[in-house]
C-alpha cells in the first residue's frame, strides 16, 4: 500500500530527505528500503517536492499492474512501437519525450511489485543514464532481478528507512495534534506502532475515536485500552495475511503467551509451522539467557489477533500455555507468575499459593494492579493472611491506604505463624502511616519487634518503623531503627536492601549528600540481583539520589535520575512523584515554562489525594508563581497544602512553594515570614536541605540570615550549602557578588546567577559606582533573558532601581492586579497612602497605568 496520501506533517526525516535529495542532484538516483508503513513513499514524495528542474514522471507497482507488461507505466506509454522497434527503447523514447529539454527522473513506488518489463525498463533508464531513478521497495518482500541489481550494481544508493524513533514519533504526534503531548503517552504510542509512522497514524485515530486519546489542559494524554478499529484491523489483517490452521495456531498462542519458549511452542504446535510463521515475519527469534524465545513481530499483531480468537477459544490457548509450562517444572522465577497469570485469565485457578507468590513477584516487578489482582484472586481462592499483606502493601501506593487497613484488621486474627505475624505488622503499619495515623502505626510496629523471635522478620519490623519516623519527619529516629536492624543477623537480602534504600533516603533529607550518593550508587550497581525481591528499594534509592543531587548543586545528574523515576513501569509505587525533582532543576536552570510540563506530565500519572501528588502540585504552584501566574498558583498552593500536608518532607515542597506565591504577588513581608516558616518546619523535621533553601530564599528575599546559613554549611555535605552560604555574606559585596554568580553559573543555576548579578549591580549603584553598575545591570540582564518570564524580586530591582522598596513592592501587587483598597489593605496602610506610592512609582518609572507597568516587568 502506497503511503503518499498521508497529510501528516513530515517531521523526523531530515537526515534521509538531505540524502535523498542530495543524490538526486549528484545524478545518481535513490532506492528507499523499508518496512511496509515506515514512511518511504511519504519520503520520496517530499524529496520530489520543488524538483523544477526535472519533469517527474510517476510509476506505481501494485499488485494488478505486475500481471500486464509494462503495466506500471501504462499510463504514460501511448503509441504502438514502431516496427521493429526495441520494446525497451520505444518505452524509453516515450518518457525522454515527456521531458523535452529538462532531465527526466523517473520515481517508481513499491517497485519490488513490478511486471517484469517495467523492472527493465527501469534498470535499462537507470544504466543508460537516460533518466534519474527514485524507486521504493519494502524491505524483506521477494523483489525482481533487474530491481535487485539497480543497487547490487550501485546504479543507484540505497538507504534503509529505520522506523521512528521515540523523540522522531513525539515530533510527529505534536504536529499531527497539535499540542504537546504528554512523554508518557509518546512512550506508549511509540512502543505500540514500533515507530511505524501508518500504524501510528491509525492508533491515533483509534484513541480519539474511542476517547483514549484526549486533550485536556492543553496536554494530549492516553488513559485506557487500544480499542482496535476495522481500519487498523484492516491494515494488521493485510499484513498478517492468509493463515493456514497450524500456522494460525502458533500466531495464537505467541500472542496470549509471548515472549514464549521455541522448544515450548514448537512442542505445542509443529516446528514446522513455527518456521514458516518466523519466515514471514510474523514472529520474531530473541535469545534468552540459554534458550531461544519467540515474541510477535509487531505488538498491533497481538491486538488483532487476540480480538479475533473470541473468550472460549483465548481461554483454551490460556490454558493449554499454562499446562504446558507447568509441566516444565517451572524453573525459573517468572515462569510461576506467568503461569498464575494464564490460570487466572482462563478461568482455571487451582492453587491459591501459587497466586499468593505470583502477587510478590508481580509487586517485585512494579506492577502493582496486576499484584493487586492476584492477591484478590488468591484471598478468594481461600489464601491467608499472606496474601492479605501483599494487597495492604499494593492498595497502599494505589491511593487506597483505608481499603488496605480495613482488609489488614479484619485478617488480624488469621495470623498464628511467626512469618503471619510479621508480614502482617509490616502492612499494616506501614499503611497506618502512609494515611497519618502515626501513633498507631509505631505500636503495631514496635509490638512486632518486641514479639518476633526470628532475626530476620525483626530486621525488617525496624526498617518499617524506620518507615514511619521518616513519614513523620523524625530523621534521626529513623536512623536509629536503621541501626537496630543493621544489628539483626543473620538478616536477608530483602532486608538488607530495604535497609540500605532508606538509609540512602535519610542522609539525603538529612544534608549528608555525598554519604548518601556513594551509598545509593554502591548498591545499585547490583540492582539486578534484588529488585524484585525488594519493591520498595529501587524508587526509594531513586528518590534519595534526587534529593542528595539537588542539595548538592548536580542538577543534571538530578534532572537524569528524575527521568528515571518517571519512567519506571508504574506511577503507583512506594516512592513518587519525580516530577518535583525533574521540575525543581528546570525552575532553577530559569526554564520554569518546562518546570509546569514536568509537574502536569507527573500529575496526570499519580493517584489522587496522595502526599507525592502534593509535592509536585507544589512545585507546579512555585513555577507558576515564578512566571507570574498568581491566580493560578494560588489554586495550585491550595491544593497541594490539602495532599501534601500529612508528611513533613512532601510538606516541605508546598512550605517553598507558599513563599514565592507571596513574594511575586509583591507581599515581600508575607513572604519573609512564610520562608522563616518553612526554616522552622525543615529544622524541626531534621531535613536540612529543606533547611538550606529556606535560608537561602531569605538571601533571594533581601533579608538574610548569614550566620544561620554558615552554621548549616557546617552540618551538611556537598559543594551547593558552601556556595549558598557565600552568597549570604557576599551582599553588599559586589565584586564577591559576581564571584557567587559565576559559581551559579557554572552550576547550571541561571536564575541564582541572575538574581546574584542583580544584587551586585544594586551593591555598585549603592556605592555612587554607576558605570559599574550599568555593567552588572546589562549582565543580569542576560541572564535574566536566559530565565524567560521569570520574576523575583531582585529582578524586578533591576529594571526598577529608582524605586524605594516601599514602592517597588506596591508596583508589583498593582501589576498582579491588586486595586488600591486591596494593596492597602494587604500592607496595612491607608488608601490614600497606598496610593500616592503607586503614584509616586509611575512618576519615576515614566509610565501611566497597571497595564504599562505589566509590560515593563514583562521584560525580565
Amino acid at each position: 500500500m502506497s503511503e503518499q496520501g498521508s497529510c501528516w506533517p513530515f517531521v523526523g526525516r531530515g537526515g534521509p530527505l538531505a540524502a535523498v535529495r542530495e543524490s538526486l542532484r549528484s545524478g545518481a538516483g535513490m532506492m528507499i528500503a523499508g518496512a511496509a508503513g515506515v514512511g518511504k513513499s511519504r519520503l520520496a514524495a517530499q524529496a520530489l517536492t520543488g524538483s523544477t528542474g526535472y519533469a517527474v514522471v510517476r510509476a506505481q507497482g501494485t499488485a494488478t499492474s505486475s500481471m500486464i507488461p509494462f503495466g506500471a507505466f501504462a499510463h504514460v506509454l501511448t503509441g504502438p512501437p514502431r516496427s521493429g522497434e526495441n520494446l525497451l527503447r520505444w518505452a524509453a523514447r516515450h518518457l525522454l519525450a515527456r521531458a523535452r529539454d529538462r532531465g527526466l527522473l523517473v520515481s517508481v513506488d513499491d517497485a519490488h511489485r513490478l511486471d517484469p518489463a517495467s523492472a527493465a525498463l527501469a534498470h535499462y533508464l537507470a544504466e543508460s543514464g537516460q533518466a534519474r531513478l527514485l524507486v521504493t521497495v519494502r524491505s524483506g518482500e521477494p523483489q525482481p532481478e533487474p530491481v535487485i541489481a539497480l543497487w547490487k550494481d550501485e546504479l543507484l544508493r540505497r538507504i534503509e528507512l529505520p522506523p521512528l524513533t521515540v523523540a522522531e514519533v513525539g515530533q510527529v504526534l505534536a504536529g499531527a495534534l497539535g499540542g504537546e503531548v504528554a512523554a508518557e503517552t509518546v512512550r506508549h504510542l511509540a512502543g505500540v506502532s514500533e515507530g511505524n509512522v501508518l500504524y501510528l497514524r491509525e492508533v491515533v485515530h483509534a484513541g480519539r475515536a474511542s476517547g483514549c486519546l484526549t486533550e485536556r489542559d492543553g496536554v494530549w494524554r492516553w488513559r485506557g485500552e487500544l480499542s482496535v478499529t476495522t481500519r487498523l484491523r484492516e491494515l494488521v489483517g493485510d499484513r498478517i495475511g492468509h493463515l493456514d490452521q497450524a500456522e494460525r495456531e502458533v500466531l495464537e498462542l505467541v500472542a496470549f503467551g509471548e515472549p514464549l519458549g521455541a522448544d515450548l511452542l514448537a512442542a505445542l504446535t509443529s516446528p514446522q509451522a513455527v518456521e514458516r510463521v518466523e519466515s514471514r515475519g510474523l514472529v520474531v527469534t530473541a535469545g534468552e539467557g540459554r534458550r531461544d524465545e519467540l515474541r510477535l513481530g509487531h505488538p498491533l499483531y497481538g491486538e488483532v489477533v487476540r480480538g479475533d480468537c473470541g473468550t472460549l477459544r483465548g481461554r483454551r490457548r490460556l490454558r493449554t500455555l499454562a499446562e504446558a509450562l507447568e509441566a516444565t517444572g517451572l524453573r525459573r522465577r517468572e515462569d510461576e507468575l506467568r503461569a498464575a497469570v494464564w490460570r487466572l485469565d482462563s478461568g482455571s485457578v487451582t492453587d491459591p499459593a501459587m497466586l499468593t507468590s505470583a502477587a510478590k513477584l508481580a509487586w517485585g516487578r512494579q506492577d502493582p494492579r496486576l499484584a493487586a489482582r492476584l492477591a484478590r484472586a488468591a484471598i478468594d481462592a481461600g489464601a491467608g493472611v499472606a496474601a492479605v499483606a501483599v494487597l495492604g502493601e499494593v492498595l497502599m501506593v494505589l491511593g487506597d491506604a483505608g481499603s488496605a487497613v480495613t482488609e489488614l484488621r479484619r485478617a488480624a486474627g488469621d495470623a498464628v505463624t511467626e512469618s503471619e505475624r510479621a508480614q502482617h505488622a509490616y502492612s499494616l503499619g506501614v499503611n497506618l502511616a502512609w494515611a497519618g495515623a502515626d501513633a498507631e502505626a509505631c505500636h503495631v510496629l514496635d509490638e512486632a519487634v518486641a514479639t518476633l523471635t526470628d532475626p530476620a522478620w525483626r530486621q525488617e519490623a525496624h526498617v518499617y518503623r524506620a518507615v514511619t519516623d521518616c513519614f513523620a519527619g523524625r530523621l534521626s529516629g529513623a536512623a536509629r531503627a536503621l541501626a537496630m536492624a543493621r544489628a539483626c543477623e543473620p538478616g536477608t537480602e530483602r532486608g538488607l536492601v530495604h535497609g540500605a534504600s532508606l538509609e540512602a533516603w535519610v542522609a539525603a533529607y538529612s544534608g549528608r549528600t555525598e554519604q548518601a550518593l556513594a551509598l545509593a550508587e554502591r548498591t545499585m550497581t547490583t540492582v539486578g540481583d534484588w529488585r524484585e525481591e525488594a519493591p520498595h528499594a529501587l524508587p526509594t534509592f531513586l528518590d534519595a539520589l534526587c534529593a542528595a543531587q539537588a542539595y548538592s548543586g548536580r542538577l543534571t545528574e538530578a534532572a537524569r535520575t528524575a527521568e528515571l523515576g518517571m519512567e519506571l513501569p508504574a506511577a503507583e509505587l512506594s516512592v513518587a512523584g519525580f516530577g518535583a525533582y525533574r521540575a525543581m532543576v528546570a525552575r532553577l536552570r530559569g526554564d520554569a515554562v518546562q518546570a509546569v510540563r514536568w509537574c502536569r506530565e507527573d500529575m496526570a500519572r499519580l493517584p489522587a489525594g496522595e502526599p507525592y501528588l502534593g509535592r509536585v502540585v507544589a512545585e507546579h504552584a512555585h513555577a507558576l508563581a515564578l512566571l507570574g501566574r498568581l491566580e493560578e498558583a494560588g489554586e495550585s498552593l491550595a491544593e497541594a497544602e490539602s495532599l501534601a500536608g500529612r508528611w513533613a518532607f512532601t510538606r516541605q515542597h508546598v512550605l517553598h512553594a507558599a513563599v514565592w506565591v507571596a513574594a511575586t504577588g509583591g507581599d515581600l513581608g508575607e513572604a519573609v515570614r512564610l520562608c522563616l516558616l518553612a526554616a522552622e518546619h525543615a529544622e524541626r523535621h531534621e531535613l536540612r536541605g529543606g533547611l538550606m533553601v529556606a535560608l537561602h530564599d531569605l538571601v533571594r528575599l533581601g533579608a538574610p540570615d548569614a550566620g544561620r546559613l554558615c552554621a548549616l554549611a557546617g552540618q551538611m555535605e556537598g559543594p551547593l550549602v558552601a556556595l549558598l552560604a557565600r552568597h549570604a555574606g557576599a551582599l553588599g559585596d559586589p565584586e564577591e557578588l559576581r564571584a557567587v554568580a559565576g559559581e551559579f553559573e557554572r552550576l547550571g543555576m541561571l536564575l541564582y546567577a541572575a538574581e546574584a548579578t542583580a544584587q551586585e549591580a544594586a551593591a555598585y549603584r549603592d556605592a555612587g559606582r554607576g558605570s559599574l553598575a550599568r555593567g552588572a545591570g546589562t549582565r543580569a540582564c542576560v541572564l535574566a533573558k536566559l530565565c524567560p518570564g521569570l520574576s523575583t524580586p531582585a529582578l524586578v530591582e533591576l529594571v526598577t532601581p529608582e524605586l524605594t522598596p516601599r514602592q517597588r513592592e506596591i508596583l508589583q501587587l498593582a501589576a498582579a492586579g491588586l486595586t488600591n483598597r486591596e494593596i492597602a489593605d494587604r500592607l496595612a496602610l491607608s488608601r490614600r497612602t497606598a496610593a500616592n506610592h503607586l503614584q509616586a512609582a509611575y512618576d519615576k518609572l515614566g509610565v501611566n497605568d497597571r497595564t504599562q507597568v505589566g509590560r515593563l516587568l514583562a521584560v525580565l
